[in-house]
């Protein structure tokens, strides 16, 4: 699978950005989509997913209040929109896919990000005044 992310920037305390990632030759079984962030001396961590097998979309109890995940009806399309961002939103985005199985424990077990095989680039997100 190649994914692409776009939308990364600079943005002040308490503004908004959203992020898009696209992407191709997606597996023709079922899959999780879903955005992953590594933030500056941490982990990498599970943001928010969805599975096709599954039209549920999952989010980190970090972010639930603040990041909202979209796709398109093929869930080859996927954004997400961070608002009220915080200069602890700052670092390297992701768009990956993996297993169904890994929607919701990418976002809940961040053990499990590891386990999704293919990823985008990533895309800086930096949050300062």
């Amino acid at each position: 699978v190649q994914l692409v992310e776009s939308g990364g920037d600079l943005a002040q305390p308490g503004e908004s950005l959203t992020l898009s990632c696209t992407g191709a030759d997606f597996p023709a079984e079922d899959y999780t989509i879903g955005w992953y962030r590594q933030t500056p001396g941490k982990e990498r961590e599970g943001l928010a997913c969805v599975s096709t097998s599954d039209e549920k979309t999952y989010y980190s109890r970090f972010v639930e209040d603040r990041f909202s995940m979209s796709s398109d009806a093929s869930k080859t399309t996927v954004g997400l929109q961070m608002n009220a961002l915080t200069p602890d939103d700052t670092g390297v985005y992701y768009c990956a896919v993996g297993l169904p199985g890994l929607c919701p424990s990418s976002v809940i077990v961040q053990s499990t990000v590891r386990f999704l095989r293919s990823w985008g680039r990533g895309i800086q997100v930096t949050v300062s005044s």
